[in-house]
């Protein structure tokens, strides 16, 4: 079974295994042919050189080996051998070189003081650890001593002695008060690096009796305590007055105030001190100085900059800090210490010595029979290291002699080795500060060739991509390795391979046909090994739909796709990210199979989501912002400035935009003395503006509030700013839209629009009212009125103009003057009549109405027009009366004319005129009469056909509901109908008409006839019409017809033709419904009347089929109008001359919008209608 293993495409660096190339051969790292393989001893784990062990618990030594065989193990102490069989309390963990020293049962750890060395061995050399000091560590106690308290003066410096015992290792030191409270430090009191507590200058509040330092040994986990320390600070003020007290008022006194000093270095001490460091430590160099006031310190590297990046100041600056120092960092550090009074400096000389550090330490060398190879041994330090050699733990000079082997200083050089020369090489590079030791072993190996890779393992890659095919191998000599492709391949060569070193084939750009089976062969001189591994190349996974940018409102919902492409045997996962990290553990991401959702987005949202698809081969991602969008958050810190009487500067601060900017600021203010509570509209700034200057009114408590804008929307509104209130004064402006209109004949109504409250700009505010008649010479009349916003003058004459005036005023003044306006007294009704009524009849429907217009001075108003009154005596064909319903048509201004539409033809009408003002309608003129003339008649009422024979029919009808006049006669027209539906030959008849009924002889039995009926008027002829019938069959056919019925053929026969009428129905629905001309289209233009069928003007034959709605089937008792619409030409007047009513309308300027003819009756389709439409079994009847 092939194993599967998957190589990552991303990389664009080919990483490869290739071990170390020193003339020698490459061991892998592969733990099975580790196992068979000869190595010498290589330690794998050691204590460190310096070890402080806890004397009161178990002293463990490490020391840990690997080799094959198993090394062995043994110890030195202080050089000499350890013979840990003799001492019960030492024991060496099983299959190891780890030594265990019991003390907690009996034994002492200072007995085991000393140096121990590590040896492990085996067949093929040795190998031996650093030499390790073993150490136990060291708390002990204070020694005890007699502390003074320190008495001081305010001002002076002071050390703190801490003086803690030597430790191993040396211990921290802190300093507390007796509650365990570490004591405050500053730039004045701070600690220094030997523990003493150092004050640049004592205050009153430093005294205190407990001062204790404390020093922790970490390695015993204990702390001692020193002895608490006292200070006492006298400051000048208690000393002045001790002295005092103990003089006389002769004599003279003071003590000297506290003075100011300037620095004192109180450690180091002097202008120089040197310090060495090693190479890689951590450089500490201090300064603390004494001084009032507390001097600040400074420090500077001469002829040079202080290392950036590696340096730091700590304890108030008083401590510089290098680490990982270096031979550069040698030189001279000053540290300068300066207050107001003066300066002092120190100079520090640094020295960086260097224990021994590698250059090149020696590497293990495995080689064939006859090989050559270098061990290389090269290491620095300050001063320069000494390099000596053992081999197998013994210096070289000593050692057994090895032909293949020659030493040169720092390097051992081998000439065609053998496998007796495996051995274990020491390198020990040592100066006064250190040393280094380094195990290297020469393993000489004589082994044919293995293939580490697994048989016919699987490697599957994405197409266009490298592909790495491992032949991990080993062998000594070293095998070449060659590649084939295929079963019977020959040899891969060429610029599309990569062979490297370590045996791996490399096609840098694998395509589709690359894949398939490879086989690598190993051979040296011992033997030949091959191996075959699998190809396989896979589709790329791609996002073919990504994610796109939205911008979202909050709370709503968004979703990101992600839509992928991939190889079908992969599988793919999708991860979904924000901000490069994993989506919110919160219920509202939904995370689809190809898609992300949001619900309920928040501004936390908002950022960058990447939609991340991995396989076992490759990965793809693609990323996209979302931006959370909101109304802006409320403006803030509002402030009020430049307080004037009439304009004030308003500042805020604006709230978030929410990834919207801001538009404008919206400015509202409230007046809390008119209208608490209650906002308005102030002004309205760009979002870029957060002042502006608002105008103010007098008497108004003013509180401002600023909503901001965006294109989201509105803000809330900010807290209101403090209130402020403007100063009283006259009214600025005068009550709007004052007008004088009367209610009664002999009053006249004063209304206006009162101020608001802060218009009123102070306290009582009133109105006075003023007014006077018009074009009469008076004096005004005026009134002050407060709290109402009319006043109502009674006793004027009716209907007159006056002059009109309101100014406001309150208890600082008045407004300025008001401007006029022009009211009138109240209406009364008109008093007289329209005159000179004169009727012109235009024809049967429209008559034109003209009178003579009243004087202006009788209409007592405001003239808005003539009302036209008329209504329908009788018809005068009838000479019968109905109930008289009025209609009303009103003429707009001062017109003196109009027209009445609508007329009924042959009727008498009645008709007067009124004037109308703002009270109601003037007198009604005297009632004029006129009569229409005769018209078209309307079609008759109806028409029934009965009593059909073999050759006759019984025709019935009633008159027209509207004769329009005196009816002079009926026409009757029919035409029969075949079984193709062809009309025949058209008839014509003259019926009197007072005739109601007539039968029609000599017809054709069996036979379908339409019929065409109307009326006549000495006008003309009126709307017809239409009916068909069928005459019945003779009995003797009849018989014959039943007989023909029973027989099967013939029953065949009529089954086959009505399946293709069925047929024809369905081709002629489809084809109607495309529309265009088609034979039943033609059939059923037979059937149209003959009078309204369209004729060709040069030949008279019938025109082409119109596909309008008139193919549609009769409907029993439809008719058709002879007449379908009223010319323009019927008359000469204009639109403008109807009147309003109940059937037309007028424009702002009384023109007449509307039709010219009254209300026509529904027209039926044309003479193609019939009330019983020709079906398949009517057409058989008249088959025979």
């Amino acid at each position: 079974m092939m194993k599967k293993m998957s190589i990552p495409t991303s990389k664009t660096s080919l990483v490869l295994f290739l071990c170390q190339i020193i003339s020698a051969l490459d061991v892998p790292l592969d733990s099975k042919l580790l196992e068979e393989l000869s190595q010498p001893p290589t330690i794998t784990q050691q204590s460190p050189k310096d070890y402080i062990v806890d004397p009161r618990e178990n002293i463990v030594i490490q020391c840990e080996a690997k080799g094959k065989p198993p090394p062995s193990f043994s110890w030195t102490r202080n050089g000499t051998h350890f013979d840990i069989d003799k001492d019960a309390q030492v024991t060496m963990k099983p299959n190891s070189g780890t030594l265990v020293i019991n003390i907690m049962n009996g034994g002492k750890a200072e007995a085991y003081e000393g140096v121990y060395q590590c040896t492990a061995r085996n067949e093929r050399g040795a190998a031996i650890s650093n030499n390790i000091v073993i150490r136990p560590s060291r708390s002990p106690l204070w020694t005890k001593e007699k502390l003074e308290p320190n008495h001081v003066r305010e001002g002076d410096s002071l050390v703190l002695h801490c003086r803690p015992p030597v430790g191993l290792p040396p211990p921290i030191i802190f300093w507390m008060d007796n509650a365990f409270q570490r004591l405050p430090q500053s730039e004045r009191v701070s600690q220094g690096l030997n523990g003493d507590l150092y004050f640049s200058n004592v205050q009153p509040e430093d005294t205190r009796e407990d001062y204790i330092c404390y020093a922790r040994f970490n390695h015993t986990q204990t702390i001692q305590q020193k002895q608490p320390i006292s200070v006492k600070v006298f400051s000048m003020d208690s000393l002045n007055d001790t002295i005092a007290a103990n003089l006389s008022d002769t004599d003279i006194y003071g003590a000297k105030p506290v003075t100011e000093r300037q620095p004192v270095l109180l450690t180091p001490t002097g202008s120089t001190s040197t310090k060495v460091e090693l190479r890689g430590n951590v450089l500490l160099l201090e300064c603390i100085a004494a001084g009032l006031p507390t001097p600040v310190i400074r420090w500077i590297k001469e002829g040079g900059e202080l290392p950036a990046n590696r340096t730091f100041f700590e304890n108030f600056k008083k401590t510089l800090k290098i680490i990982d120092v270096s031979e550069a960092d040698s030189g001279n550090y000053k540290c300068i210490a300066r207050n107001t009074l003066g300066s002092v400096h120190h100079v520090i000389s640094v020295t960086v010595k260097a224990a021994p550090y590698w250059i090149t330490a020696p590497r293990n060398l495995v080689l064939s029979p006859g090989e050559d190879g270098t061990l290389i041994c090269r290491a620095n330090g300050n001063p320069k290291p000494s390099i000596s050699w053992l081999a197998n733990g013994v210096p070289i000079a000593i050692a057994p002699e090895d032909p293949s082997r020659k030493v040169d200083g720092d390097t051992i050089i081998f000439s065609h080795v053998q496998e007796r020369s495996s051995a274990v090489y020491q390198c020990n590079a040592s100066n006064e500060y250190g040393y280094l030791l380094a195990n290297a072993f020469v393993n000489v190996l004589a082994e044919p060739p293995r293939i580490l890779t697994p048989a016919n393992k699987l490697y599957q890659v994405i197409a266009d991509s490298p592909a790495l095919l491992d032949c991990a191998y080993f062998g000594s000599p070293k095998p070449e390795i060659e590649w084939f492709k295929g079963v019977k391949g020959s040899i891969l060569r060429g610029n599309e391979y990569v062979f490297h070193d370590n045996g791996t084939l490399e096609i840098p750009v694998a395509q589709k046909n690359s894949a398939g089976t490879y086989t690598c062969v190993a051979r040296n001189e011992l033997g030949k090994i091959q191996n075959e591994v699998q190809l396989e190349i896979k589709d790329p996974t791609m996002i073919i739909k990504q994610p796109e940018y939205k911008v979202i409102q909050r709370y709503g919902q968004v979703s990101f796709e992600c839509i992928i492409k991939h190889d079908s045997t992969l599988l793919p996962t999708v991860t979904w990210l924000k901000d490069n990290d994993e989506l919110p553990d919160d219920e509202r991401f939904l995370v689809g199979k190809d898609n992300l959702t949001i619900m309920n987005v928040t501004d936390k949202d908002d950022g960058t989501y990447t939609c991340i698809v991995n396989t076992t081969l490759d990965s793809v991602s693609a990323s996209a912002v979302l931006t959370v969008v909101a109304r802006p958050n409320p403006p803030f810190d509002l402030e009020l400035t430049g307080q004037l009487e009439r304009s004030i500067e308003l500042s805020w601060i604006p709230g978030d935009e929410n990834n919207s900017p801001i538009t404008n600021f919206v400015i509202e203010y409230e007046d809390a003395l008119h209208e608490p509570g209650v906002w308005h509209y102030q002004t309205e700034v760009p979002g870029t503006q957060t002042t502006v200057q608002l105008k103010l009114s007098p008497y108004v408590n003013y509180s401002f509030r600023v909503i901001a804008v965006n294109k989201i929307g509105r803000s809330q509104p900010s807290e209101p700013s403090e209130q402020y209130l403007t100063k009283s004064a006259s009214p600025d402006e005068n009550p709007a839209n004052v007008q004088g209109i009367g209610s009664e004949p002999d009053n006249l109504v004063i209304t206006w629009e009162p101020l608001k409250g802060f218009q009123s700009n102070g306290p009582g505010l009133q109105y006075k009212v003023s007014w006077r008649q018009k074009d009469v010479d008076d004096e005004w009349t005026s009134v002050i009125v407060a709290n109402v916003s009319k006043y109502i003058v009674s006793g004027t004459p009716t209907f007159v103009p006056y002059e009109i005036k309101v100014q406001a005023l309150n208890d600082l003044g008045y407004a300025p003057e008001p401007s006029e306006v022009i009211g009138h007294s109240g209406e009364d009704l008109p008093m007289v009549a329209p005159g000179n009524v004169q009727v012109h009849v235009i024809n049967s429907t429209l008559a034109k109405v003209h009178w003579d217009p009243v004087p202006l001075k009788t209409v007592r108003g405001h003239l808005q027009g003539y009302k036209v009154y008329y209504w329908k005596v009788q018809s005068l064909s009838r000479r019968s009366r109905r109930h008289v319903e009025k209609k009303i048509l009103t003429f707009r201004g001062n017109k003196t004319f109009g027209m009445l539409p609508g007329l009924e033809p042959y009727s008498s009408y009645m008709l007067n005129v009124r004037v109308v003002n703002g009270k109601g309608e003037g007198p009604a003129s005297p009632d004029k009469v006129f009569k229409t003339p005769e018209g078209v008649p309307g079609s008759p009422s109806f028409l029934k056909i009965t009593n059909p024979t073999l050759d006759s029919l019984t025709l019935e009808w009633g008159s027209p509901t509207h004769p329009n006049g005196i009816l002079t006669s009926y026409t009757l027209k029919f035409q029969p109908i075949n079984n193709t539906h062809e009309l025949g030959p058209l008839v014509e008849i003259r019926i009197p008409a007072n005739e109601s009924s007539l039968i029609l002889k000599n017809l054709n039995y069996s036979t379908r006839y339409k019929f065409y009926f109307n009326a006549q008027t000495s006008v003309g002829s009126g709307s017809q019409i239409t009916e068909e019938a069928v005459t019945i069959m003779d009995e003797a056919m009849a018989s014959r017809q039943v007989d023909i019925a029973t027989q099967g053929w013939f029953i065949g026969l009529m089954c086959a033709v009505a399946l293709l009428i069925l047929i024809l129905l369905i081709v002629c629905f489809i084809r109607r419904n495309k529309g265009g001309k088609y034979p039943v289209k033609e059939k059923e233009d037979a059937h149209a009347d003959p009078e309204i069928q369209p004729m060709k003007e040069d030949d008279g034959t019938f025109g082409e089929y119109s596909d309008a709605e008139d193919h549609k089937p009769l409907k029993k008792g439809s008719r058709t109008p002879s007449d379908r619409t009223v010319k323009k030409e019927d008359s000469d007047d204009s639109l403008v001359d109807y009147g309003e009513g109940v059937n037309g309308q007028f424009n702002e300027d009384g023109s007449f919008i509307g039709q010219y003819s009254g209300k026509k009756e529904k027209e039926p389709a044309e003479g193609n209608e019939s009330s019983e439409a020709p079906s398949p079994v009517n057409a058989m009847n008249s088959f025979v």
